[in-house]
């Protein structure tokens, strides 16, 4: 499966409201799990078995909740059962149409 999501603290300290060390510390979780990902600047993908995605999910929306008290997660999945490869499958294909 591939997944695209974005979990971030609702009222914390910050007095700018920004938010990247919260950010970060999701990251660095979805950066050691080894599963393919890619972080942009509203989203981070990953790909790989639903139980091996939804914990690094659950870890990194943990990791977020030390710095508020309240947590915001979004979620969007592509569930194709048999297929792997497309965090950048998809982008292959979608260049190459464009390419038409």
């Amino acid at each position: 499966m591939l997944i695209a999501f974005s979990v971030a603290p609702s009222g914390g300290d910050s007095p700018d409201g920004s938010v990247h060390d919260a950010v970060a510390a999701a990251v660095r979780i979805v950066r050691e799990s080894g599963l393919p990902n890619r972080t942009g600047s509203m989203f981070t993908e990953l790909e790989g078995e639903w139980d091996e995605v939804m914990d690094v999910v659950r870890r990194a929306t943990e990791a977020v909740g030390a710095f508020g008290p309240r947590v915001s997660l979004v979620l969007k999945a592509d569930i194709r059962p048999g297929r792997t490869g497309e965090i950048d499958g998809k982008l292959e294909r979608l260049e190459a149409a464009l390419g038409d």
